[in-house]
């Protein structure tokens, strides 16, 4: 008989011995397969070549051709950084001016009382305050440095706007060279005027270049005036003028020394009437017999715009002399007929 132990030995070497898998009546001896997969691991690589060999291979090598194309080339375009093109100024696009003729007698208690309780006199004002509340400080600085045009807003037209269309110029009162309380509706009735309104030195080298011309031709005629108005709103600012009067003395010419007004009138609900919208430009304006707005300019003149204020006063001045000549000749001969 076969003893327990020799039947225990006998299982372990069956155990041992390698396991056989059939699939599809196809033996796979594990073993056999192991072998082969370390085989092909210890098969040679490709060799790779050095880094300083394939660089020079490169280099070698003949960079081919570029491919012609048929496209057109690209238009250049402009960036940002060339700045924007700037559009065109329009040229000056309403009538200038406020609605009721000025006076230069103080306002009555009942044309006060009027105005309080003026309900669109409160919606302009109520207008004018969300404006200044929603706009900055440097707001009208940065409008002539960097608005374009050097803040320019209109061309001046060619043409006088007509007489039933124009708005009044209003009332600035003010002192002048000479120390007398002066107002614009006294120096202008009745002349063909001139006004500039100049706050800063750009503004007055603004108003130069548009009065180099009219000045060299109207200076001397006795319905011509130039009124000049150094307007300082701020307290500060109107102390330290009325201070420097003298040496302003010595600046302007003689003949300009009744016509130049230095005022701190309030000007902030007038602005917009007379597009005053840029407290650093110089603005001009060219005023009729009848204290009306007739044409109006701003900025730095174009030599066509200086060019057309002179030509327009020259024909303002024709029809307020044709005018006096005609009063002075009495009726007419129609009108003697009839009487």
């Amino acid at each position: 008989m076969i003893s327990r132990s020799a039947v225990r030995i006998q299982h372990a070497r069956i155990a041992s011995r390698p396991l056989l898998l059939t699939r599809s009546n196809t033996a796979v001896n594990f073993s056999t397969a192991l072998s082969s997969s370390r085989a092909s691991q210890k098969s040679p690589r490709p060799a790779v070549e050095q880094p300083y060999v394939f660089a020079r291979s490169l280099a070698s090598k003949p960079t081919p051709p570029p491919e012609k194309t048929s496209k057109a080339p690209a238009e250049p375009t402009v960036s940002e950084e060339d700045g924007p093109s700037l559009a065109p100024l329009p040229i000056l696009p309403r009538a200038l001016g406020v609605s009721k003729p000025p006076s230069a007698e103080p306002r009555s208690w009942q044309e006060k009382k009027e105005e309080m309780l003026d309900r669109e006199k409160h919606l302009e004002k109520r207008k004018f305050l969300i404006k200044q509340a929603t706009s900055g400080y440097f707001e009208d600085f940065h409008k002539t440095m960097h608005g374009g045009h050097g803040g320019k807003m209109w061309i001046a037209p060619k043409v006088l706007i007509r007489e039933d269309k124009a708005l009044y110029f209003p009332d600035v009162a003010g002192k002048n060279l000479l120390g007398d309380q002066v107002h614009t509706t006294t120096l202008c009735k009745g002349n063909v005027s001139v006004v500039a309104f100049l706050s800063t030195q750009v503004a007055e080298e603004h108003v130069n270049s548009f009065t180099k011309f009219v000045l060299a031709a109207y200076t001397s005629d006795p319905k011509f005036k130039f009124v000049q108005i150094n307007l300082q709103e701020n307290p500060l600012k109107s102390a330290i003028v009325s201070l420097s009067r003298s040496s302003i003395k010595r600046t302007i010419p003689q003949e300009f020394h009744e016509t130049y007004i230095h005022s701190s009138q309030n000007m902030e609900m007038l602005r917009k009437p007379l597009g005053l919208e840029n407290k650093h430009l110089g603005f001009v304006y060219l005023v009729d017999e009848n204290l009306k707005v007739r044409w109006a300019g701003c900025g730095y003149a174009k030599d066509e715009e200086a060019v057309y204020l002179m030509e327009l006063t020259n024909k303002l001045l024709q029809r307020l002399q044709g005018e006096g000549e005609a009063k002075k000749d009495g009726p007419s001969e129609k009108g003697k007929e009839k009487q």
